[in-house]
């Protein structure tokens, strides 16, 4: 059958034209079985031939809906049916259809005027129209047909006669009832006397006749009300019966006599003939054959403290047999297993329910159960719903529960397993909700019972198997998901671990849809306390990750994202590290099952049918991975996080070649969640270990992956990058700005050279803007409060660390870590936290500034080389020549070249700003005095000697590379413009320095200076030389170095020759320092 359907094409069908094109193929059998199996391979079929659509959430959905279209079809053109459903009534027996949503009605309305109007025609057998040809062929004649007719007529009139002659002896006149309906306002009528006249018979005579009629009475009207549908006189005639039993009456059970015995012979009748029309009045004969098997338990002898709670025959003896007959008094039993009845009472109860216990009432009772595999799709329910209600109160007694409802609705879960779908799904809707109770029970006896029960159904379940795209499974594995999630007992708890470790090492190759309540139930257990359960949970969730993953993948897709929610729950146990670390392990081996079988994903449908193809590997399997990992970085403590940080960067390494350029998006939208601030912690030294740590990490390694794949992520992610560059240089933590300002420069270098214009304009834009927002402008004009009254003690506002801000001018790797405050410095204590943040804030602007002239520098030049460079010119001057020079190629190994004079010159202006800002604090005594007195203070008044000459440097070195550039001669004026610009200001200033400290801080700048005037050609060096003439002479009256002094007198000697005023008399007089560059 199977093959026969998968040869039928649905494709781009309506639902209803795809149902009748399946009918017209064959004759539609008779067993709903069979049925059963035929709509449940339709639907299938006609899910997968129509991936694309949306309506359906799953396969499940057309099952129910192509159930209820051959419904709607036999009540509306069948003849036998004379109320027929009405549209409305269709859709609402449609209802929560679609995963528990409902189907829009205006597509209901659709097929049910469709239907209306065209029935599903089956395809009829061909017997009917043969006989009718042959019956034609045999008799074609007139005259044939006419005998034929007439011998007919003949026949029909005397079977008339003979009828009639039959009944011609009757005297008295009697009407006849002409249709079935009228025995209902018959029996409307008179219900309530007839009642009422049983009851009396019942209640009153001991007599066996009578009361044998009066109980056939009952059941003769119970059978009536139950066929015309008539529920409160069925349900009067019911309790009556159940009353009279003594089951559940006030009365003592002692008083039983044969008639009651009767009475319950009769009830168990009712159940096995009536079964399909009783409804609710299950409720009533349920209860009363629970009942019956407690009467049975006392009426064989059993011991009364097995009856009764454990809890209490440590109680006094009196308090114990109150207790015990309160718990039987509604079974009359109260005085009987209290003690309050001698040995002849006994004697005669066991008498009286002898006969209940006798092997045909016995099995009587297990045929009710046993034939409910013979009751209609909605009288199971109801006999289900009843069934699990008597079995709560069994279960309600604090002291001694029973199990036997609980027994048998297991045991009838057995025997109706093997019921169509549509029907099995209502059934367990109720069951499972009963499990769901039952697992949870306080008693851990009833909860193991339970548990135990449920394991032993759902493994025979699950040999059934499931069909792709159904959710049986799900839905009948669901109680092991809500016991895991609200029992807390640790004994439950890991017997519904073991239950399901069971189901995957027998059946994993029949699990489909049931993966999601395996992966809830090892999810609710990985977040656990007890290590029993943490490892037990694991060690299954490890086997089927690596082993039935290998094997079954396929199956287990829908369910692929659970396994890694799942293993994420189990890394972020913080009182379990190394099954933690396991735990990452194991997502990054999911990785491997996602880059080999991506067409395994792509082909695989499912309620994400909107999906397209091509993104189905992402949807279904990075996003998973990678997000659960971005989820254990956000939640887990440092060496986990930082191992989930490791394992996230490397899927992307080995992996992002196969990545599409919007899955890159979806990517870094993940990775940036780690710098969301909302998410960071909130206590102040964790979110300071989190930035060092975690972000820091985080950004070298997005910075590695942005270089590896610069191709494919440069036109959609730069952008983004930079803003998160400058995110984390804003930041109050000295470690995370150092990193932004590094990984900046590491990005420009590694991939600048394939930069085009406007990304150069970008990333010029980016440092810009970074220049601007990290200059502490408030340095300039800070004032402590109360500072007009008294500038004393009392009113300074912070002390930061005994280190000054002349700290920040060392080299950053002598710096250390950290240069906020000194825990060991008692002035700390007491400021106000708002000026100690803001001076920590400044603090870190002031190193920002100092790193982003560095980064300037080193993107330019390349790492290194102006440190280079200087020490060549300082070994130069000692030795007194200007050979040292920095060899070309080391200079191509920057980014100059790449670069466009305008980029050059946006460079230039962030650092004259730069520059101009620390040479006006270091200028400014007063403020420097306020800020140290302030608390911002160390062995000296802090200052900016550092930033204000190594951002004038940087400035020199890009000025004068480019004013010797041959490919930039069309901006050699304004270069020179600058350049002139720029020294004089700087040579003036030096001047008026007053500071022994200050001006030693200038002395490699001025040989800088000097060495790279003194390289250009004669023509250029003239307009400088004319212009330091007079500054360069003030200069000499400094106490200077040997070294400078030396470059001085190289340069007052390039002056005279290149003016003439002295020419040397042979070549080799001419220092080496006069002899231009070209």
């Amino acid at each position: 059958m199977y093959a026969y359907v998968d040869q039928l094409d649905f494709c781009e069908k309506e639902f209803v034209s795809a149902l009748r094109t399946f009918l017209e193929g064959f004759r539609l059998p008779g067993e709903a079985q069979k049925i059963d199996r035929l709509m449940e391979k339709f639907a299938a079929r006609y899910i997968e031939c129509n991936q694309g659509q949306t309506l359906f959430a799953s396969a499940d959905t057309a099952y129910v809906l192509a159930y209820s279209i051959i419904m709607l079809t036999t009540d509306l053109h069948s003849p036998q049916v004379k109320n027929k459903m009405t549209k409305e009534q269709y859709i609402k027996m449609n209802r929560g259809i679609n995963d528990s949503k409902d189907l829009p009605e205006e597509y209901l309305s659709s097929i049910y005027e469709e239907i209306e109007g065209k029935k599903i025609a089956m395809k009829e057998t061909k017997e009917l129209t043969i006989a009718t040809k042959s019956t034609k062929q045999n008799v074609a004649s007139e005259k044939q047909r006419r005998l034929l007719y007439n011998l007919e007529m003949e026949q029909m009139a005397k079977t008339a006669k003979a009828l009639m002659e039959a009944v011609s002896h009757a005297k008295a006149p009697f009407t006849s009832a002409t249709h079935l309906d009228h025995v209902r306002p018959m029996f409307r009528l008179v219900w309530t006397p007839l009642l009422a006249a049983y009851s009396i018979g019942l209640q009153n005579c001991d007599d066996t006749e009578v009361a044998s009629l009066c109980l056939e009475g009952i059941r003769c009207a119970i059978r009536i009300a139950c066929i015309f549908g008539m529920q409160l006189e069925r349900d009067a005639y019911v309790q009556a019966l159940a009353r009279f039993s003594l089951l559940t009456a006030s009365s003592s059970i002692t008083e039983m006599k044969q008639k009651n015995i009767d009475t319950i012979k009769t009830l168990i009748t009712v159940a096995h003939t009536d079964g399909n029309y009783l409804g609710n009045s299950w409720h009533e004969i349920l209860k009363c054959i629970s009942q019956l098997e407690l009467a049975q338990l006392i009426g064989t002898g059993v011991k009364t403290r097995y009856l009764s709670g454990s809890g209490r025959e440590r109680e006094g003896s009196l308090k114990g047999h109150t207790l015990a007959g309160e718990e039987f008094m509604g079974l009359g039993l109260g005085n009987l297993v209290s003690g309050g009845v001698d040995k002849r009472q006994m004697a005669s109860f066991q008498e009286s329910v002898g006969e209940t216990s006798s092997q045909s009432v016995v099995v009587a009772v297990d045929r009710i159960f046993t034939g409910s595999t013979r009751l209609d799709g909605n009288a199971i329910v109801d006999f289900v719903r009843w069934l699990c209600a008597v079995s709560m109160d069994e279960l309600a007694s604090p002291h001694h529960p029973r199990m036997f409802s609980l027994q048998k609705i297991v045991e009838i879960s057995y025997y109706n397993m093997n019921r169509i779908r549509l029907q099995w799904s209502r059934i367990w809707h109720v069951i499972g909700d009963h499990f769901n109770k039952v697992g949870c029970n306080p008693n851990e006896d009833v909860a193991i019972f339970a548990v135990d029960s449920l394991r032993q159904l759902s493994m025979k379940f699950l040999e059934k198997g499931e069909l792709a795209n159904f959710r049986f499974q799900k839905d009948f594995l669901r109680p092991f998901e809500h016991i895991m999630k609200k029992n807390r007992s640790p004994t439950i708890r890991d017997m519904a671990i073991r239950c399901i470790a069971q189901m995957v090492n027998s059946q994993a190759a029949n699990i489909r849809s049931g993966w999601k309540n395996i992966f809830a139930v090892f999810h609710q257990a990985a977040s656990d306390h007890d290590g029993n359960i943490v490892e037990l949970a694991f060690q299954t969730t490890c086997h089927i990750v690596t082993t039935i993953f290998q094997h079954h993948f396929p199956a287990a897709i829908d369910s692929f994202q659970d396994a890694v929610k799942c293993l994420s729950e189990f890394a972020c146990n913080a009182a379990f590290p190394d099954t933690s670390m396991e735990a990452i392990r194991l997502i990054r081996f999911c990785g491997k099952y996602v880059s080999e079988r991506p067409r395994v994903l792509q082909e695989y449908t499912s309620d994400d049918m909107n999906v397209a193809p091509g993104d189905r590997v992402w949807v279904r399997g990075w996003f998973p991975i990678l997000f659960e990992l971005s989820c254990i970085i956000n939640r887990c403590k440092l060496d986990v996080r930082t191992r989930g940080l490791t394992v996230m960067f490397e899927i992307m390494k080995s992996y992002g070649h196969t990545f599409e350029k919007h899955w890159w998006q979806d990517l870094f939208r993940i990775v940036f969640r780690i710098f969301d601030n909302m998410k960071l912690p909130e206590q102040l030294s964790e979110k300071s270990e989190w930035m060092t740590t975690t972000c820091n990490h985080a950004l070298y390694a997005i910075c590695d992956v942005f270089t590896q794949f610069y191709e494919a992520l440069n036109e959609v992610l730069l952008s983004d990058v930079f803003a998160q560059l400058q995110w984390c240089v804003k930041q109050d933590n000295e470690q995370l700005a150092r990193s932004g300002t590094n990984c900046l420069e590491n990005l420009v270098i590694s991939n600048g050279e394939k930069f085009s214009p406007e990304v150069w304009d970008e990333t010029c834009n980016c440092m810009l803007d970074i220049f601007k927002t990290t200059i502490p402008h408030v340095l300039l004009t800070w004032r402590p409060v109360g500072m007009e009254e008294d500038s004393s003690e009392k009113h300074l506002d912070v002390d930061l660390d005994r280190q000054s801000l002349s700290s920040i001018d060392k080299n950053p790797s002598e710096r250390g870590q950290s240069q906020l405050s000194n825990p060991t410095d008692d002035s700390w204590k007491g400021r106000p936290y708002a000026n100690q943040k803001l001076f920590a804030s400044l603090l870190i602007k002031c190193v920002v500034q100092l790193e982003l002239i560095q980064t300037i520098d080193n993107i330019v030049f390349y790492p290194a080389t102006s440190k280079k460079e200087d020490a060549e010119h300082m070994v130069a001057a000692q030795q007194d020549t200007l050979d040292a020079d920095i060899h070309i190629e080391t200079e191509d190994q920057g980014m100059y070249k790449y670069m466009s004079s305008q980029h050059l010159f946006k460079l230039l202006d962030c650092l004259q700003e730069s520059h101009s800002f620390s040479k006006a604090f270091n200028s400014n005594y007063e403020q420097r005095t306020v800020l140290w007195r302030a608390g911002f203070k160390g062995k000296s008044k802090p200052n900016l000697l550092k930033q204000e000459t190594s951002s004038l440097a940087c400035c020199l070195r890009i000025l004068f590379r480019m004013y010797v550039d041959e490919n930039r001669r069309d901006s050699w004026e304004e270069i020179q413009q600058r350049l002139l610009t720029v020294c004089s200001e700087a040579l003036a200033y030096f001047i008026t320095v007053n500071s022994e400290s200050h001006r030693e801080a200038w002395t490699s700048l001025l040989l800088l200076l000097l060495t790279k005037t003194l390289k250009i050609n004669d023509e250029k060096f003239k307009a400088h030389a004319s212009m330091y003439y007079p500054y360069l002479c003030e200069i000499m009256q400094f106490d200077l170095i040997p070294e400078l002094r030396a470059v001085l007198r190289k340069f007052f000697l390039r002056i005279g020759v290149v003016y003439k005023i002295w020419i040397p008399e042979e070549p080799s007089q001419v220092p080496a320092a006069l002899s231009p560059v070209w």
